[in-house]
């Protein structure tokens, strides 16, 4: 995850649609009826596209001018152009669990989360520079070539992020600081492998509510690892908000807007 700017995601898919034929009988037979649909169909798309326009039109309200300057963390300015980002992203969340991120309360906690989550990795990538973390050359070929496969192969990957308005260099610059960011995560909340009874306490916790759900739980070790890397980003999760907790009392932070 990028923590300075929220690179949308890249994604290669085609949409698969379904085509259903009639006969020319049945055609023949529901041509009234098909129009009549027809219309209804075309008025209540229109009538979506309405909605969303206006729904858009309200989460763009609530971001700011890119230059603004929304935050200072130990004299650093975190400009809108950065918070935007964030803001977008965390508005499509809302919306993915069902809440209305237009609301007073959903664009207060919204407005919240973004700011909250910039500050806390701005001051976790400043604590990773006074460490003397830095990313390879090396490690970041990798991270790029990987990220390339995953997205089309690098001409696809150029050309979208063209699409997006950014350089091949602007990208691995954030890798860098990706990179980086997670030595300094590694080094201050390291994590152990877990034990096989807090991995089988952990599956059969999931196997009930899968059964509760009237589903059929994979066999343990087919989410074996799954399970490990869970438990871990739990643990890890925990001591990163424990030291955040402290190194934020220590730290200049400034909310401006």
């Amino acid at each position: 995850m990028n923590f300075k700017k929220v690179l949308l995601p890249f994604a290669a898919g085609a949409l698969a649609l379904g085509l259903a034929a009639c006969s020319e009988d049945e055609a023949a037979n529901n041509e009234e009826a098909a129009t009549e649909e027809q219309a209804g169909g075309e008025q209540s798309t229109e009538e979506q596209q309405a909605a969303q326009e206006e729904m858009q039109a309200k989460l763009d309200e609530q971001k700011v001018a890119d230059d603004e300057v929304v935050a200072t963390v130990n004299g650093e300015e975190i400009l809108g152009v950065d918070y935007n980002n964030v803001i977008q992203r965390t508005q499509m969340q809302f919306q993915m669990q069902g809440q209305d991120p237009t609301s007073e309360e959903g664009a207060n906690q919204i407005k919240e989360q973004s700011l909250n989550l910039l500050i806390d990795q701005t001051i976790l990538l400043q604590k990773a520079d006074e460490a003397g973390l830095e990313a390879s050359e090396e490690e970041i070929d990798e991270e790029y070539a990987a990220f390339a496969e995953q997205n089309g192969g690098e001409e696809q990957l150029t050309t979208t992020l063209e699409e997006q308005g950014m350089t091949v260099e602007e990208l691995r610059g954030q890798m860098a600081e990706t990179i980086k960011f997670d030595k300094y995560i590694d080094q201050v909340a390291p994590v152990e492998e877990p034990t096989d009874e807090e991995i089988q306490e952990y599956y059969d916790q999931a196997a009930a509510q899968a059964e509760e759900a009237g589903q059929e739980a994979p066999a343990l070790e087919d989410v074996r690892d799954t399970i490990v890397q869970n438990l871990q980003q739990s643990e890890q999760q925990e001591l990163v908000t424990a030291h955040l907790e402290e190194i934020k009392a220590e730290a200049e932070i400034e909310t401006l807007i």
